[in-house]
């Protein structure tokens, strides 16, 4: 036990050694530049692997979509893999799967995005399929109607026919915000996917899929010059187009707290979320709560763990953290921190919500330098898991973000600068400040009784 003890002092004093000295950290390479026609480029070298990771975002996400497209978002995720100029219905799949490859695309808060990681010699091949399929989509009756029926049933699989379906992810912001651009239905209703047409559909392509409204993002083992020229000759050509601005993302201040209850029939045991709105991005209290989620609810050493699971057993696992549909960097407006758990019938939620409040009152008191390298640590492992996520697409995620949102995408190598600077103070200041009960709502989900319908 004394050698185990004095490994783990050795560990700990050189990790929080190690947090002291961002300079020497591993710097990520980023040549960032972009095309006449508006469309963001961003390389990032990496040879050690003969693969290339290439990922297409564009500005358009589940929030941001018009007031009378709800759902269009997800549903033109769905339409990209239904043909193009001069790739038949579904062989943009094929060509990267036969070319021993995988791909991917999904619809988040402010993005929607494309990806897809190939052999390296296979990279014209795949900038020559991603830039076919910008520059002109197969939108036909036919495609629309059958992605109509897809989306619908993944609907009904992922969220009305599922035990906790949508829970907390997709009915806390429609809960927690007010601007109806944060809390509207992401999924859309399944009335306005019922009533979508062609010309809308071809509208909205011709609108957000443009190059003026989209990042490319390149990670892993190519030659940059090459790549430039095969980039050059595939995307230059396509058109770019009048983007509306992003919509005004702004949450009024949230001045008491709000308890919503639900119920869910296909359950046998209730659950609860609570939601904290987030400092601005980018902002110091921002980086403080990307340190406030490392101690309270990330990993079985963090505070809410230790409370409700460990010592008051109410439940075997808590979850939580910034941004469920990704992480703390990929998303622009306001966000919520958020945590959930399942547990027993015999735990009352407002059992749950004071134990919660005791956990973050001893941090309203003071947070010692000790636990705030602690949280640095956790947050520094974390970033660089996320970086080396799915053969390089973690980084083309970030990197694709900070083009978006930022113009910046060198921002992926100043984060744990940015981190370092949070003191205890700042972290203490910051709980004080957003972790109270007036900005929480709490999302009460209980077993649906047996006469309700």
């Amino acid at each position: 036990m004394r050698v185990f003890r004095v490994i783990v002092f050795l560990l700990i004093g050189c990790c929080v050694a190690a947090a002291e000295k961002p300079a020497t950290s591993y710097q990520v390479p980023v040549d960032y530049y972009k095309l006449k026609n508006g469309l963001k480029v961003v390389l990032s070298e990496d040879h050690t692997a003969p693969t290339v990771t290439v990922a297409v975002y564009y500005n358009i996400g589940f929030r941001i979509e018009p007031k009378d497209r709800t759902g269009f978002a997800h549903l033109f995720e769905h339409m990209m893999f239904q043909g193009s100029q001069n790739l038949g219905k579904m062989e943009f799949i094929g060509l990267v799967q036969k070319n021993g490859g995988i791909l991917n695309g999904s619809t988040r808060f402010d993005f929607t995005n494309y990806f897809e990681v190939l052999p390296s010699h296979k990279l014209e091949t795949a900038l020559w399929a991603e830039a076919d399929r910008m520059k002109g989509l197969a939108i036909t009756q036919e495609n629309l109607t059958n992605q109509q029926g897809v989306v619908k049933n993944e609907v009904k699989v992922n969220v009305l026919n599922q035990p906790y379906g949508g829970f907390p992810w997709l009915s806390m912001p429609q809960h927690a915000n007010q601007n109806w651009y944060n809390a509207h239905n992401f999924y859309g209703d399944l009335e306005d996917l019922d009533a979508t047409n062609l010309n809308d559909v071809q509208s909205f392509f011709k609108t957000y899929y443009a190059p003026n409204n989209a990042a490319l993002i390149l990670v892993g083992d190519f030659q940059p010059a090459e790549a430039k020229k095969w980039i050059e000759k595939y995307f230059t050509g396509i058109p770019s187009a009048q983007v509306p601005p992003i919509p005004d993302l702004k949450e009024p201040p949230q001045k008491e707290q709000k308890k919503v209850e639900l119920q869910d029939k296909l359950i046998n045991k209730p659950a609860i979320a609570f939601a904290y709105h987030m400092p601005e991005r980018n902002t110091p209290e921002y980086y403080a709560m990307g340190l406030l989620d490392q101690l309270l609810i990330q990993g079985g050493d963090s505070k809410l763990h230790q409370s409700l699971v460990q010592t008051k057993g109410y439940a075997g696992e808590v979850s939580g953290g910034i941004n469920y549909l990704g992480n703390m960097f990929n998303y622009k407006g306001p966000m919520l921190w958020m945590g959930d758990l399942i547990h027993d019938e015999t735990v009352t939620p407002d059992a749950i919500i004071a134990e919660v409040d005791q956990v973050i009152e001893k941090l309203n008191q003071g947070i010692t330098q000790q636990e705030r390298d602690l949280a640095l640590v956790k947050l520094r492992s974390q970033l660089y898991s996320t970086m080396d996520q799915f053969f390089g697409f973690g980084r083309a995620d970030l990197l694709a973000s900070f083009a978006l949102f930022d113009d910046q995408p060198a921002r992926i190598n100043t984060l744990e600068k940015e981190f370092a600077k949070v003191t205890p103070e700042l972290l203490q200041k910051t709980a004080q400040k957003y972790l109270t009960a007036a900005n929480r709502t709490v999302l009460i989900l209980q077993p649906a009784k047996a006469d309700s319908k």
